[in-house]
């Protein structure tokens, strides 16, 4: 089992950057898979982006390639996702998510799915004001 905190949310001008971090409880965290997530009031909860096992494999959401960059720590139970170029559009309530995953090639293709994640952190806000 493991346990999500987020943080490094906040209110930042578009165009300009934030780095949230997600710290994970347990002694297994290279056993999880990470995704970030993001939802809005009254929308569905959306993938942002995620990691692999070894932090060799990631995925992005179309909107934020080449703004956005998912990474982790092994050894310091981390996960963060640097955000650039930061638009009112990506403002929302960011979650980081842990997933056991199954196979690699199986996880290449369900990465984006927000049923596949088993364990969530508490959000953090990020506001971009225009």
């Amino acid at each position: 089992q493991v346990q999500l905190v987020e943080s490094g949310g906040g209110l930042v001008q578009a165009g300009g950057s934030l780095r949230l971090s997600c710290a994970a409880s347990g002694r297994t965290f290279s056993g999880y898979a990470m995704g970030w997530f993001r939802q809005a009031p009254g929308k569905e909860r959306e993938f942002v982006a995620a990691i692999g096992w070894s932090g060799g494999s990631t995925y992005y959401t179309d909107s934020v390639k080449g703004r956005f960059t998912i990474s982790r720590d092994n050894a310091k139970n981390m996960v963060y996702l640097q955000m650039n170029s930061l638009k009112p559009e990506d403002t929302d309530v960011y979650y980081c998510a842990a997933t056991t995953g199954g196979s690699l090639a199986w996880y290449s293709r369900n990465y984006h799915r927000v049923t596949l994640y088993d364990y969530w952190g508490q959000g953090t806000q990020v506001t971009v004001s225009s």
